[in-house]
């Protein structure tokens, strides 16, 4: 379907900032492969084209948008950018099975520590709630086994998700009035790649005391204004 002299431009969530930055809960049922630029590079090859240059962006917690020719049409060069990429992904062991096993243990250990401060929190009688009710949250509270005993409930902007449950861990969806109405200690943010844009909307959380709670990539607890603050802070044991 490609003119002779045409580009075909792809972009995809890239593998190595879905491993490296542990973003495993973007894996879902709507995805149903997972790229590395090398393994691109290696498909359209044996399609007879060939990628001559690659953006690196920050869509989707890094995603990278390749061009591809050709490749026999030499009036496009191949810039830099493709090899640099490639020693790159090469450096950081994509093409090596030790890699995907490392990504492996990295996830249970991140369930374990997710697991380990909503107990703690909950054994301090705190309340939680969450903010998405998208893909990736069912991936994360599934396979971390969260359901309302931790997370009391989720709200979502999208009014066709309001009313219903996550999946599988039957955790409500309301409104995100719902916050407000009832108060809670700690807000999940599950959607951690606008959980700027987020936190600003529900600043007001921090007129009760209330604070932010990022799982992925790394647990963190932030307060009202976005700033990260120490978990210990929330360990104190009440009587």
């Amino acid at each position: 379907m490609l003119k002779p002299s045409g580009v075909i431009t792809l972009e995809f969530h890239h593998l190595q900032n879905l491993i490296d930055r542990n973003q495993f809960d973007t894996i879902s049922h709507e995805r149903y492969s997972y790229f590395s630029f090398f393994i691109v590079e290696r498909i359209l090859a044996s399609h007879g084209l060939t990628v001559f240059d690659v953006e690196e962006l920050a869509t989707h917690g890094g995603s990278l948008r390749v061009y591809a020719r050709h490749a026999e049409d030499v009036s496009k060069g191949v810039t830099p950018k493709v090899s640099e990429l490639r020693k790159r992904e090469r450096t950081a062991g994509l093409m090596k099975t030790e890699k995907y096993f490392m990504f492996s243990e990295k996830v249970k250990k991140t369930k374990r520590s997710i697991l380990d401060l909503l107990i703690k929190l909950k054994r301090n009688r705190k309340s939680i709630v969450g903010y998405g009710a998208h893909a990736e949250a069912h991936t994360l509270l599934n396979y971390c086994c969260i359901r309302s005993d931790f997370l009391e409930y989720t709200v979502d902007r999208n009014p066709n998700k309001q009313g219903r449950f996550i999946a599988g861990v039957r955790i409500p969806i309301f409104h995100p009035d719902r916050i407000e109405e009832t108060k809670p200690d700690y807000v999940v943010v599950l959607p951690w790649n606008i959980k700027n844009e987020i936190m600003n909307q529900l600043s007001y959380i921090g007129r009760w005391g209330g604070k932010f709670i990022l799982l992925i990539p790394k647990t963190k607890m932030y307060n009202a204004e976005g700033v990260e603050v120490l978990f210990e802070d929330s360990y104190k044991e009440v009587n």
